[in-house]
This record gives structure tokens, sequence and C-alpha cells, in this order.
């Protein structure tokens, strides 16, 4: 999903931060708070998404035995990151369902026809964060509303915050990863093809994943 700043185009591409939080307590101890790593301020701002080191994707088992992966080649994205306060950061993106690309053309004609995400009724899908918030050292628990077709539903998406570099063009440099897993029935992709032997073709369990690697836009507030 996202994590930083402004609108942006990607076609090639294949998303986090959150409020200071507290731990959840451990048996017989007293939970702590968890409290934002103070180098990190320098870091508030807007980003941009490098669509060339980054990657929006998912995971499937197919036919019980193996399992497809994909991407999205084309999105948009706004993304902000406060790391003085976690809660203010904010992510916003657009997916275009017809770029869905699992390497397979008629597999992804298939995905994005009326029995999976039915790109020419649903052009879009997105997701649109409510809530941020530090939940252990580096890592970020990410709220927000995810639209597949015509449904809405929350989603918590777990970001860890993997480093931060200028590289050698001058540019600073940001990476999170970050996954979540859904029911794909919950948002209506309901495709239920069946194995002989009573399995699904297709499980219901899709796994999310965001490789990020973001590009600041401008400079900190």
């Amino acid at each position: 999903m996202n994590l930083f700043g402004r609108n942006s185009f990607h076609r090639r591409a294949q998303p986090s931060a959150a409020p200071v939080a507290t731990a959840s307590p451990v048996a017989g101890a007293t939970a702590t708070a968890v409290l934002p790593d103070p180098a990190l301020s320098a870091l508030t701002g807007e980003w941009l998404i490098d669509p060339a080191h980054s990657r929006i994707g998912f995971s499937v088992r197919h036919a019980m035995v193996t399992t497809v992966r994909g991407a999205f080649a084309q999105y948009e994205s706004r993304l902000y990151f406060d790391g003085r306060d976690p809660s203010r950061s904010r992510a916003d993106i657009v997916l275009y369902t017809s770029s869905i690309d699992t390497g397979v053309e008629q597999r992804d004609a298939h995905l994005a026809g009326r029995q999976f995400l039915d790109a020419a009724a649903h052009p879009r899908m997105t997701f649109t964060s409510t809530t941020v918030r530090l939940v252990g050292k580096d890592v970020y628990r990410m709220t927000g509303d995810l639209t597949i077709k015509d449904t809405t539903r929350p989603v918590d998406l777990d970001l860890t915050y993997i480093g931060h570099v200028t590289d050698a063009f001058g540019d600073e440099r940001v990476g999170f990863d970050g996954t979540t897993t859904i029911n794909r029935s919950d948002w209506g992709l309901s495709y239920d093809a069946r194995l002989a032997q009573g399995g699904a073709m297709v499980s219901e369990t899709v796994r999310l994943q965001f490789d990020i690697a973001a590009i600041r836009t401008t400079s900190a507030a």
C-alpha cells in the first residue's frame, strides 16, 4: 500500500507507518510503550514509490500443490511518512486491475475477467489508510479500507522498515516490506472450481505482498 507521497503513475511496478502504540502484554509482564526511533524523524515528508525497485503483488495456492505469484504493473499512489509521529502517516493507492501480471497471458485474462477482478466493470481497486501505529521495533501496522469490485472491507498491513540511504544520484531512498492475508470471497472473488479430489482449484486465501523502495519528493515537514 503506501506510506509516503504524491500522485504517481507506474507502468512497471509491481506498499507504511502508524500512532505510537502500546505493545501487547506478554504473560506475567507489564506492557511497555513502543516509541519511534528519533533518527526516523529525518524521514518525515512525502515520498514516491520507485517502480523499478518495488513490487505490489500477491501469491495464492493453485490446485493445492503449487503457488502462483503475480503483481500489478500499473498503479497510482499518494504516500506520506511521519517519523516523529507515525499516526500522521497516510497512504492511498489505486491499482489498475487490467494490469495484473502472473507471467501467463491466458491466466492474466482469466484473473482480469468476470470470475475474478472483472476489470471491464471495475477497472480500479483501492486502498486508503485509516490508522497507522508502531507495534514493534521497525514494525508499523497500517489499517485501511481495501475496495475490490464494489466491496470495501478493513485490512491490517504490517510493514517493516528496511533502511534509509542516499544513492549514487543523490536521491534519498527508504525501504519497507509488508504483507497481509485476505479471503478473496470476502470481496466477491468467488470462483469455486473444484478438483476431482474435492479441493479448491484456487485457494480462498490470498497473500498480498508489498516490497517498497521510495524516493523522497519533498523536504521534511
